[in-house]
């Protein structure tokens, strides 16, 4: 396969052996106020105060169990993925029939269309970040956006206005080249996005639905590959921007199964990011055999080998065994520890109690000390 882009920037920030994916479970006090809010009894303002303890307690707890990397548990968020792509010009949410059908749960129903030319220009996120920037202090302030694919992926687009894919794509990826850059400015030098299209890729079920779209999977694949290297093409030499693959996550259950191999060339040859956080806490991940693609000595490895749904921990000898196992394919140095996904991607959050997340992430933080140092 003919790589799309053979060379990565230029990194100078660090990467920590101990990290998360971002979401957090949303706190009784944050549930109460949004139904408070959506019922008429509490104003935006009041609201955000509410949002604004509230994640300020959380980041606390972060520092507190030894994470070097922040994020504000996208406590303002319904979903990980939706309200920031509603927010991006020419995009608007709609309510359909239903919701994301998982393994034996269906989301909210909630959906984004393109009703417009794409862009990006004062979005709310960017005020979110700021406030999360200021109380990181001396940590690493990590902010979470859905890749560019799921809009595509997950979002309906108006024909009238793009009646040419290909403009569609070109547009998509400007407007988030101006994103990375916002959030740049805004002090941001740790970004991730999102992605659940690859582990659809990998997943021959789901691989049945994208042709019924009238897509070609493999060529679906390298067309959100060269976008998303269009997004980050020209980001800043010191901004670190991650990836996290995720298989669906939504009250403990999920969507995909598979391995990476039907994308791992693709995703560690050709995607000229700086780093995957991958999910390996079960057998639908597959094995660490599509980790032979990692070529580059620059591509950090987060592997979930914790998993984010259930609160029983797991044995740190097994962890540390599996982690072993993967340097067989990529050197220690390059790999790192965390959950496999966050511990809520929407507002319902998993089966799981706070004080079994906050277990969870420690967890990860004292076994990435016993395996690096």
């Amino acid at each position: 396969m003919e790589k799309i882009l053979n060379q990565s920037p230029s990194n100078k920030q660090p990467f920590f052996k101990a990290d998360q994916v971002g979401s957090l479970l949303r706190s009784d006090r944050i549930k109460t106020a949004r139904s408070q809010k959506a019922a008429g009894t509490l104003s935006a303002e009041q609201l955000r105060a509410i949002e604004n303890e509230e994640i300020t307690r959380i980041v606390q707890k972060q520092k507190e169990l030894g994470l070097q990397a922040v994020t504000d548990g996208e406590f303002r968020r319904a979903y990980w993925h939706f309200d920031f792509l509603e927010h991006l010009d020419g995009v608007q949410g709609y309510t359909p029939e239903s919701g994301i059908q998982f393994k034996q749960a269906q989301s909210i129903a909630h959906a984004v269309k393109v009703v417009g030319k794409l862009g990006f220009s004062d979005h709310p996120m960017l005020k979110d970040y700021k406030f999360l920037h200021e109380i990181a202090g001396q940590h690493a302030a990590k902010m979470t956006i859905p890749s560019p694919s799921m809009l595509h992926f997950r979002g309906e687009i108006d024909r009238n206005v793009y009646p040419d894919e290909n403009e569609y794509f070109h547009d998509l990826a400007a407007a988030y080249k101006k994103a990375l850059h916002a959030f740049y400015d805004a002090g941001c030098r740790y970004l991730q996005l999102d992605d659940t299209s690859w582990a659809y890729f990998c997943s021959e079920e789901q691989r049945e639905q994208i042709r019924a779209r009238g897509y070609d999977p493999a060529q679906l694949s390298e067309l959100y590959a060269r976008t998303i290297n269009e997004a980050v093409s020209d980001r800043p030499a010191d901004m670190k921007v991650t990836m996290h693959i995720c298989r669906g996550n939504f009250r403990s259950t999920w969507i995909a199964s598979g391995g990476y191999e039907p994308v791992a060339e693709t995703l560690f040859g050709s995607l000229n990011i700086d780093g995957f956080f991958l999910e390996y806490d079960n057998e639908r991940s597959g094995g660490f055999e599509p980790l032979r693609f990692v070529q580059r000595p620059d591509l950090h490895i987060v592997l979930g080998l914790i998993t984010s749904k259930f609160g029983e921990l797991e044995q740190a000898d097994e962890v540390k065994r599996r982690i072993d196992e993967a340097t067989r394919y990529v050197p220690l140095e390059q790999l790192a520890l965390s959950p496999q996904c966050g511990f809520a991607s929407t507002e319902e959050g998993n089966l799981l109690t706070e004080e079994q997340q906050w277990a969870k992430l420690e967890h990860v933080v004292k076994i990435a000390k016993e395996v690096w140092g």
